[in-house]
């Protein structure tokens, strides 16, 4: 897991063998395996806030299966475990990859503030392993260049359809003083809807956030950047995403 992460050039929440090995005695792990027994992929669940939240993490899968939708099928089984074992947790992730954002969102996750994850400090103890650990302690806690996105299994009891215009993009949720998220829970249900139709438009996003993250740090005092002409730069680089 570590050496994959590193092949991305991120970072991951480090844990021992031990600890990996008795997610597999305790059923909360998804191993694949080719017929003749050949490791291919895993995935593991963890659970936060007093099984409030839940995790699939751990996600990798052998270099020779890489590419072969083996990475999708664990996700999709792993998922569905989450959702035997806890089935009124919500179930989150934290992730830069856009492959792995476009899976979660044909499961139901909608991109979220920080705010509407977990508050579990161990959980978040997990990120100091992250090459972008920095980043995400200088933003406070509340961004990153990973994309929160959360699973509700209340979406699920609610599926009242509330129509939207097709060419509308939908919009930054609003977050209030506290960091907390001031979007009514109607207009989320429908926001993830939304996103699964403009993927190619939050693609480009997560694209303009992640050079903006990095590229501010530059400018930071003691960074390598222009300052206040590092910023009109970023502004104008926005608009030429779309």
């Amino acid at each position: 897991m570590a050496a994959s992460a590193a092949a991305r050039g991120t970072g991951i929440a480090k844990r021992s063998p031990e600890y990996i090995q008795s997610k597999m005695e305790e059923g909360k792990a998804v191993i694949a395996v080719t017929q003749s027994g050949e490791w291919v992929g895993f995935c593991y669940i963890e659970a936060w806030s007093h099984g409030k939240f839940v995790a699939n993490s751990g996600l990798v899968v052998n270099p020779t299966f890489r590419g072969s939708g083996v990475a999708t099928r664990i996700k999709q089984k792993i998922f569905e475990l989450s959702r035997q074992k806890y089935p009124d947790s919500k179930i989150f992730g934290l992730t830069t990859g856009l492959a792995v954002m476009k899976i979660n969102s044909d499961l139901g996750y909608k991109p979220v503030t920080y705010s509407e994850l977990t508050d579990d400090e161990d959980f978040w103890k997990g990120c100091q392993s992250c090459v972008n650990y920095d980043i995400l302690m200088s933003k406070e806690r509340k961004n990153c260049l990973c994309t929160g996105m959360l699973y509700d299994p209340v979406w699920d009891k609610d599926k009242a359809p509330e129509a939207a215009p097709a060419s509308e993009v939908p919009p930054v949720p609003p977050v209030g003083a506290n960091g907390h998220s001031l979007e009514p829970a109607g207009r989320r249900r429908r926001r993830v809807r939304e996103f699964a139709g403009h993927f190619k438009l939050y693609e480009r996003w997560v694209r303009f956030k992640g050079y903006s993250l990095l590229k501010g740090k530059k400018d930071e005092p003691g960074g390598h950047g222009g300052g206040g002409l590092g910023q009109k730069k970023r502004f104008f680089t926005f608009f030429h995403l779309f």
